[in-house]
């Protein structure tokens, strides 16, 4: 199964929980399930994948339906209940339309991440430490991209994942040149400039092309 394909970079100014300009971001459990679908689409790689890409483990990804992931993804987000303790990411729109997504959870709830190398690689690490926190995918919804859509979401992020107890934050984003496009395969784990601009420092480079952010509390 290749990985998703379909977002280009993006370059603007951002803010924590609004952003600047008219991009709001709240919680998923704030934004309704039909403004997140919108995003995603009804067709092409982010419809199918329905972020559950990290979630699911490689031995099972092909035996569960784009309906069980979808129903899977409106569990995790709970849309659609304000009053929810927990959810796994965060929605931005862009002048009252819903025009993002990122997925932002413990790291301990990612099976790709645990059994990968990127996260790893000349680091020593607890696996299993439930305080770190991981930024993992973004989806900005077609013709919303290029307007400072990823760049708000992850700088919400690291309030988002702090307000919920977490002692640091990671992401594990693409080293690009200025203008180059990569389809959602690759950049749908974000740039490095965004967490720079987010407040994100490098703290290790696995391969010539990924980096690991990190935000500590």
């Amino acid at each position: 199964m290749k990985e998703p394909e379909g977002i280009t970079s993006e370059e603007s100014a951002a803010g924590s929980i609004k952003a600047a300009g008219s991009i709001k971001v709240v919680p998923a459990n704030e934004a309704s399930w039909e403004d997140l679908q919108a995003i995603f689409g009804s067709r092409g790689e982010p419809h199918r994948c329905q972020c559950q890409w990290f979630l699911i483990p490689a031995s099972e990804w092909r035996s569960v339906s784009v309906e069980d992931r979808a129903q899977r993804f409106r569990e995790q987000t709970d849309c659609g209940h304000p009053e929810a303790e927990g959810t796994s990411g965060l929605v931005a729109y862009l002048d009252g339309e819903p025009a993002g997504w990122c997925a932002v959870e413990p790291r301990v709830n990612y099976p790709r991440l645990r059994g990968g190398r990127i996260p790893w690689v000349g680091r020593s690490e607890d696996k299993d430490d439930p305080g770190v926190w991981a930024v993992t995918c973004f989806v900005t919804r077609a013709g919303y991209r290029r307007r400072g859509v990823s760049r708000a979401l992850a700088a919400a992020s690291v309030g988002f994942a702090r307000d919920r107890g977490a002692r640091a934050v990671e992401a594990y984003p693409l080293l690009i040149k200025p203008a180059q496009e990569f389809g959602w395969g690759e950049l749908y784990v974000g740039s490095r400039g965004i967490f720079v601009a987010a407040g994100f420092r490098e703290v290790s480079r696995p391969t010539a092309r990924r980096v690991v952010m990190r935000v500590d509390f």
